[in-house]
Order: structure tokens, then C-alpha cells, then sequence
């Protein structure tokens, strides 16, 4: 390919990082605003997802425009087709965090609540793998991109006993749905972000390996 085509490959590379960076900053805020009860940052958080909206379309149209010129073959073109599927996972991660925020302006509304559950432990390996996901994907690093794949079912399993914690304590003061299914749909949140994170994870390793990872079952060589 022409030297045109790599600059666009590296531009590339820096728009969907750049995107990467702005989407994990949003969900270490939310984490924060959730944790901390701030009204704030909460409200900022949700003005902020514009800006991470308009860089997922912006990447999406330079991956198109790369198609439509270059045409690309083998290992450029697979990494084109991942940097659009991670572009659309980093927007949903995006979109979640949001939801964490607006979660959060709801518990705001209910100062003196004292929680049943605690959020910390999914908030911090919510953000472990995601930063892993990240680093697999700025170092182009399928080893790393592996030991995200191995962490998703312990978030899976802090969610489940969150969700029996909100139940149980509904059943001791149905007065109190509103607060107590915004914690619920926090964890909720959190664990579609690992979700989205170990498909990020998977994309990294098509990209560098060409093996699909779907369903935990190893794919096709297409490299």
C-alpha cells in the first residue's frame, strides 16, 4: 500500500485511541459520581457523551473512507473491520456510563439512603478490565487482550449478588424501589461495560492474530 494509505492507518490509530481514553475517563467519573454521590459530576458525565458520539461517528467515517479508497487486503483490512467494532463497543461503553450518571442524580435524591450493597468491588474490576482491554488494544498485545477473556465472570457474579442483595432489601422496605433498583441498574450497567470490554478483547486478538473468539470458543485462522 502507498505511503498515503499508512498515514491514513495512523491517523486511524490515533482517532480510535483517542476515543478509547475519552471512553474510560467517562466510566471512571461515573464510578466516582456513583461512589460519591456527586450531583455534579454526575450532570457532567451525561453533557460530556455528545463528545464521545460525535468521535464514534468520526471514526466510523474514516473507516469507510479507508474502504472506499484503498480497498485493503489481509491484515489491514482486519484491522480496519476491528477498529469498527471496537469503535461501536467504545460508544456503548460510553452510552453506559451515561446511564451510571443519571442512575446516580436519582440516588443523589435520597441523601440520608444507607445501601444495602456495595458497588465498589464491580466498579473496580469494571475498570481493571476495561484499562486492560485498552493497553491490549494500544499495544497491540493479544496476551494481554487473553487475560481480560478470563476476568468477565467475576464481574458476572458480583452483579448476581447484588441483585439478591436489592431483592432481599425490597422485601424488607418495598417503600424504597426507586433508590434501590438505581443501585440495581448501576451493577447492571457495570456488567454490560465487561461485556462490552471482552469484546474489545476479542477484536484485539482478531486483529493481531486473525483468530475469532466468540462464545468462548476459539475460531477460525483467517489471517
Amino acid at each position: 500500500m502507498s505511503i498515503h494509505f499508512q498515514r491514513e492507518i495512523s491517523n486511524l490509530k490515533r482517532m480510535i485511541l483517542a476515543l478509547s481514553a475519552r471512553v474510560e475517563e467517562s466510566v471512571q467519573q461515573a464510578a466516582i459520581a456513583i461512589e460519591s454521590r456527586d450531583n455534579l459530576l454526575a450532570a457532567q458525565i451525561i453533557s460530556n457523551d455528545r463528545e464521545i458520539d460525535q468521535l464514534e461517528i468520526t471514526v466510523e467515517e474514516e473507516c469507510l473512507k479507508i474502504l472506499a479508497l484503498y480497498q485493503p487486503v489481509a491484515s489491514d483490512l482486519r484491522f480496519i473491520v476491528a477498529v469498527l467494532k471496537i469503535n461501536s463497543d467504545l460508544e456503548r461503553i460510553g452510552d453506559h456510563a451515561c446511564n451510571i450518571a443519571k442512575r446516580a442524580l436519582l440516588i443523589c435524591q435520597h441523601p440520608d439512603f444507607k445501601s444495602p450493597v456495595d458497588l465498589s468491588n464491580i466498579c473496580a474490576s469494571t475498570l481493571d478490565m476495561l484499562r486492560l482491554s485498552l493497553d491490549a488494544l494500544m499495544n497491540l498485545d493479544p496476551a494481554q487482550a487473553q487475560k481480560v477473556l478470563t476476568l468477565d465472570d467475576e464481574v458476572d457474579q458480583m452483579d448476581n449478588d447484588i441483585r439478591d442483595r436489592v431483592f432481599a432489601a425490597l422485601q424488607a422496605d418495598p417503600g424504597k424501589t426507586e433508590v434501590l433498583f438505581s443501585f440495581l441498574a448501576a451493577s447492571h450497567c457495570f456488567e454490560r461495560i465487561a461485556d462490552n470490554t471482552t469484546n474489545i478483547a476479542e477484536d484485539v486478538i482478531y486483529m493481531t492474530e486473525g483468530m475469532i473468539i466468540r462464545h468462548g470458543k476459539l475460531g477460525e485462522d483467517l489471517s
